[in-house]
């Protein structure tokens, strides 16, 4: 049986959480990383724009190497452009969407907080979630595009400033009744589990989509059969570095994740 080509994709980074679990619960496969830094941040992108950049970007990816199936591990990419990309490309695809139905069974205090982007808060979709699984508990919301940047920073070795994450987590750290359950919203949230976690007094559920989103995959690519994947993972940005010095440390993050390199990706 032929090793199935996994592609996970990003704006940055972040999609690196949803990458682990896919590897643990799918170790047999191959897998590719495309990451569109030359447009990062899509949470404060335009929905239109965003629908069609990534469709642009991953027909143009799928034409140049082999795919068997597509990992989208960015909220904001998922709730903008997942039916357009189905309509473009005939492999599978894989979304990821806020981890609300499986907060809203965890909770004790009925009181839960939906960390995200600003374009993921404000997607109609989400507020569906909140209504059909949800209903019953307080949902509070923060938009942040600060969190994804310091997620950025933490991969590319730099210290994450825990007075910058307290003070976009404040208003819940006010709260007499604090969230008991977070849903980390974006991809890139999960790297930073400790970071947050630390800001509570209280004892506090991180709840992430990545363990779903694998088992999805290992549902689609029927790989149990592989004996064994050929050890080669590239990963790919849009956008050249500021530094050789930022190339290397996030070079460095990508090893640890069991990629072999990291290139640079061009549409042309």
């Amino acid at each position: 049986m032929t090793v199935k080509q996994v592609l996970i994709f990003d704006s940055g980074v972040g999609g690196l959480s949803v990458c682990a679990q896919v590897v643990k619960i799918n170790p047999n496969i191959n897998y590719s990383y495309l990451f569109d830094n030359a447009c990062f941040p899509y949470g404060e992108l335009e929905h239109n724009f965003l629908i069609q950049r990534i469709t642009s970007l991953l027909v143009s990816f799928t034409e140049k190497h082999p795919v068997d199936l597509i990992v989208i591990a960015c909220n904001s990419a998922s709730t903008a452009a997942l039916q357009a990309l189905r309509s473009r490309l005939s492999i599978p695809i894989v979304g990821v969407v806020p981890a609300v139905k499986p907060a809203a069974a965890m909770t004790e205090n009925g009181v839960i907080g939906l960390l995200a982007t600003p374009a993921t808060i404000n997607r109609a979709y989400t507020q569906e979630l909140i209504t059909q699984f949800a209903d019953s508990a307080q949902v509070l919301k923060i938009g942040s595009t600060e969190l994804v940047k310091l997620a950025e920073q933490k991969l590319q070795g730099l210290t994450v400033d825990k007075q910058q994450l307290q003070d976009v987590l404040q208003p819940w750290l006010d709260l007499k009744e604090k969230p008991d359950t977070l849903v980390l919203g974006c991809t890139h949230f999960p790297l930073l589990k400790k970071e947050i976690a630390a800001c509570f007094d209280n004892k506090i559920n991180l709840v992430d989509s990545g363990k779903a989103i694998a088992q999805r995959v290992y549902q689609l690519i029927d790989e149990q059969a592989v004996l064994e994947a050929v050890n080669i993972h590239q990963a790919y940005y849009t956008k050249a570095f500021s530094s050789q010095k930022q190339h290397l440390a996030l070079q460095n993050s990508f090893k640890n994740y069991g990629f072999t390199a990291l290139e640079f990706y061009s549409e042309c």
